[in-house]
């Protein structure tokens, strides 16, 4: 049995939780991980509206239909990680491009 948490779910446990930065992660087309950090507040706008990042940053062979690229948060994959940094807890979710 799988548990799906909902975008309210996310939004709640991160309030909550007092998680200041959230990284919004996904793989490159070398398979290498990297993320975009967001704040709290801007999670809800994230998870409606997803984030648009220049993709032409990522390095690689990007055609110019891809430079600009939207990540789309999968509430799913939330996941508050267990340290704090110096601006407070963290957490991480995995994003669709």
């Amino acid at each position: 049995m799988s548990f799906k948490l909902t975008k309210e779910d996310v939004l709640k446990n991160a309030r909550d939780s007092g998680v200041e930065i959230i990284r919004l992660q996904f793989t490159d087309i070398f398979g290498i991980m990297k993320n975009v950090s967001i704040t709290v507040e801007e999670l809800e706008r994230a998870m409606d509206e997803g984030v648009v990042f220049d993709g032409s940053s990522l390095g690689g062979a990007v055609r110019m239909e891809e430079i600009d690229m939207l990540l789309k948060p999968d509430p799913s994959t939330f996941c508050i990680y267990p340290w704090r940094t110096s601006s407070g807890l963290d957490a991480r979710m995995i994003c669709d491009i």
